[in-house]
């Protein structure tokens, strides 16, 4: 039967990369299937409906509330002008220096990476940062890789990440805290380098394909955006994205509550008290809309974990994983930094996809330590959060800067494969 259960894996897989199905829907489907297959009875006990929809939607609850409030801090940057200035003093302070510009722009990257994740970071510090990149002369695959790069900067700290893997593989928040700080250093590092190396090696393109939002239009004017009517944020202001990780890193605060303090301070220093109220509605409201996709998706993650945990799906498949799982750390680190590509193209080992319900199997059958299950997921995860066309942010980023998204994958993908090498070693040396 676990032959058969993989083989459903596979065709899920296939499904997802077809687009036959949304890859929410096709992770429901999927753990419908796998119980039924594990002889889970449709009521009662470990059933479909009972444990694996019912008890399995809410799995992740947690995250989903950390996401909302995520998307919501992120909005309140974008409205406020928060993070359009921080882009804009970047970029002036760089001037016509290309490698100076990219490096503020990719701090901006990580710095908005730390809240919220996907398309809405890569949007925040690309409106202005992709078209001002480009404009002093950083070829266009490059200045999209920066912002995606900067993203996978942040991305350690991103506290919804930290919620969410907390959640899925039943660890404290403090454990998944200690050893993201742990990837932090190669992802910093392979950043910078993406910067250095691409700018100097590809040399300057001034392509103007793209127009600044501060540049003039065909009438001689500058164009009144709505951050230019704004203003800048003030200089205090500018500290909001940090909040958030200063309470939960530096005094361990919960990471719902340092969030919402992310919120509060994003609010109170940019607004009015008498528009408090509104911008407060307005941009929680707005906040839902850019959480939507990830709650759906979430939701399904949730049930697909309850399907795979399910006692006739975990004697089904331990044995088939445990043969082909290597034990040896060295083994373990050439093993699944050669498996790297299958996190691409919504892969079979995505943390977003079927990948979450494989690490819940080696968890769950015992093959690795769930802290080492993290180690390889969160490793991964760098490599789809910058270098997978399927993913919103590598898509966006891509399209703004005029260029494909296979072309962002074919510059970054090494980069970030080094960082899913440096943080596979990690796990192996310290957790196996």
């Amino acid at each position: 039967m676990g032959v058969v259960i993989l083989l459903v894996m596979a065709a899920g897989v296939g499904l997802m990369l077809t687009r036959r199905l949304p890859t929410a829907f096709a992770l429901v489907l999927l753990a419908v299937v796998i119980a039924f297959l594990a002889g889970a009875p449709l009521t009662g006990e470990n059933s479909v409906l009972d444990t694996v929809l019912q008890e399995g939607a809410p799995t992740l609850a947690a995250t989903m509330i950390a996401i909302i409030l995520g998307s919501w801090l992120g909005k309140l940057l974008d409205e406020t002008g928060i993070a359009g200035t921080l882009v804009r003093k970047i970029v002036e302070f760089g001037g016509d220096r290309p490698t100076v510009v990219a490096l503020g722009v990719l701090a901006v990257s990580a710095l908005v990476g730390t809240v919220t994740g996907s398309a809405p970071a890569a949007m925040l510090a690309g409106i202005i940062g992709i078209p001002a990149m480009i404009a002093v002369g950083v070829p266009k695959v490059t200045a999209a890789g920066t912002v995606l790069m900067g993203i996978a900067v942040g991305i350690p700290f991103e506290l919804p990440l930290w919620q969410f893997f907390s959640t899925a593989l039943d660890l404290p928040v403090p454990t998944v805290r200690g050893f993201m700080v742990k990837l932090f250093p190669f992802a910093l590092v392979a950043a910078l380098a993406f910067v250095l190396v691409e700018t100097r090696r590809r040399g300057t393109e001034h392509a103007w394909s793209l127009k600044s939002v501060d540049s003039p239009d065909s009438s001689g004017a500058k164009p009144r955006s709505r951050r230019r009517e704004l203003g800048d944020a003030p200089w205090y202001a500018l500290l909001a994205p940090a909040v958030p990780l200063v309470l939960a890193l530096g005094f361990e605060l919960a990471i719902i509550p340092s969030l919402l303090a992310g919120v509060l301070y994003a609010l109170v220093t940019t607004t009015r008290p008498g528009e408090m109220n509104k911008r407060l509605l307005r941009t929680l409201y707005g906040g839902f809309e850019v959480a939507a996709p990830p709650l759906v998706l979430f939701i399904a993650i949730g049930i697909l974990l309850s399907a795979v945990k399910l006692p006739g799906a975990v004697e089904a498949l331990e044995p088939l994983i445990k043969s082909v799982s290597p034990q040896n750390p060295v083994l373990f680190v050439l093993v699944f930094t050669l498996l790297v590509p299958l996190c691409l193209y919504r892969g079979p080992l995505n943390v977003f996809g079927l990948g979450a319900g494989i690490a819940g199997v080696l968890i769950a059958a015992g093959i690795y330590p769930a802290v080492a299950v993290l180690g390889m997921a969160t490793s991964y995860n760098q490599v789809f959060g910058v270098a997978d066309p399927t993913s919103t942010q590598t898509v966006w980023s891509a399209q703004y800067a005029g260029v494909t998204p296979q072309q962002v994958m074919v510059r970054t993908l090494p980069y970030v494969w080094a960082v899913a090498l440096g943080g596979l070693c990690v796990t192996a040396a310290t957790y196996l």
